[in-house]
């Protein structure tokens, strides 16, 4: 530290907290420290009875928190993400539209293996709105080295395929078909709940149904529903009914013999194991277990936002869903 007069002090960093008393009215801190001192802040100052403080000097090859943050937010945001003021040495991240979040888990990790370095994010693949926000990050220290924060920054260039390291990725447009199995439900014996929760939960992504059928459990009239939802345009194919083990389930089979893809029949998350995930060439086919129509929070919302924002899942994209897939309370 270092002693100023307070009129030498203008772009110098305060060494520690200021606190400012005005009886009756205000007892805190002015100014914090690692403050930068400005020109308009040597009034106040005056007022406070200072005529000098002490300073940091930051030293060639360091970085003050604030510039180590906005250094570091820049390096990582992609074009779906904004930038909070930096504030005490932290930039929070913000989502620029609703979309799934996209992190680079791997590098992420990896940037916050160097010593000093804080990066917090939410979960990577989940729906965000638009303003939402979706990570921070600072340095630990009020000062740290700025190769630190060139590490950091040279990790967020070396991204694949031009990714960037936290990201929103707004939905596509869908094109959404369901069709709805069961006997009891086409004879008009039992009311369809599918349609109406699954129009309330794509309502939440912005999204609207095209279309909804209703066949029984032959196996030949689903795959035939689910070819004709595909040759009508359809980009997802949600299948209800007739996901379980009985004898008259039969939908997992129409999905097999109309699918040019199984990805999965069955996922490591409870509820919602018996979910089923194919494609049609580019379509997408979810054979939903009853667990979407009575549970707020499946397999099948952990997997919707990365289909909606055109990301391909893989088997081993389910298989990590296992740690972390117990969702029940």
């Amino acid at each position: 530290m270092r002693e100023v007069p307070v009129e030498q002090a203008v772009g110098l960093v305060l060494a520690h907290d200021m606190t400012q008393i005005v009886p009756g009215k205000f007892k805190g801190a002015a100014f914090r420290k690692g403050h930068v001192i400005q020109e308009e802040d040597i009034s106040r100052l005056y007022d406070m009875g200072k005529r000098h403080i002490y300073v940091m000097e930051i030293d060639a090859g360091e970085l003050h928190e604030d510039e180590a943050a906005v250094r570091m937010a820049t390096a990582l945001a992609g074009q779906g993400v904004l930038l909070a003021p930096v504030h005490e040495g932290k930039v929070v991240l913000k989502a620029a539209t609703s979309g799934m979040l996209w992190v680079d888990k791997r590098r992420v990790t990896e940037m916050n293996e160097i010593d000093e370095i804080s990066i917090a994010t939410k979960k990577p693949y989940s729906h965000v709105d638009a303003g939402e926000s979706v990570a921070g990050l600072r340095p630990i220290p009020l000062v740290i080295a700025e190769e630190k924060i060139a590490h950091v920054e040279r990790m967020a260039r070396e991204a694949v395929g031009g990714m960037a390291m936290i990201d929103v990725l707004p939905y596509k447009p869908q094109c959404i078909h369901l069709v709805t199995t069961g006997s009891e439900i086409a004879s008009g014996r039992v009311q369809d709940q599918s349609g109406p929760i699954l129009r309330e939960k794509m309502a939440r992504y912005g999204l609207g149904i095209a279309q909804q059928v209703f066949v029984g459990d032959d196996t030949s009239d689903i795959e035939q529903a689910i070819r004709s939802a595909h040759a009508a345009g359809a980009t997802l194919i949600c299948v209800t009914g007739g996901m379980s083990v009985d004898p008259d389930d039969r939908t997992p089979l129409a999905i097999r013999n109309s699918a040019s893809q199984v990805v999965s029949y069955g996922t490591p998350v409870l509820p919602g194991s018996m979910l089923m995930l194919a494609y049609l060439r580019e379509t997408v086919i979810f054979g939903l277990p009853g667990a979407v129509i009575f549970d707020s929070k499946t397999s099948f919302d952990l997997l919707l936002p990365r289909v909606l924002a055109g990301i391909a899942i893989t088997k081993k994209d389910i298989a990590q869903l296992g740690v972390g897939g117990w969702l029940n309370a």
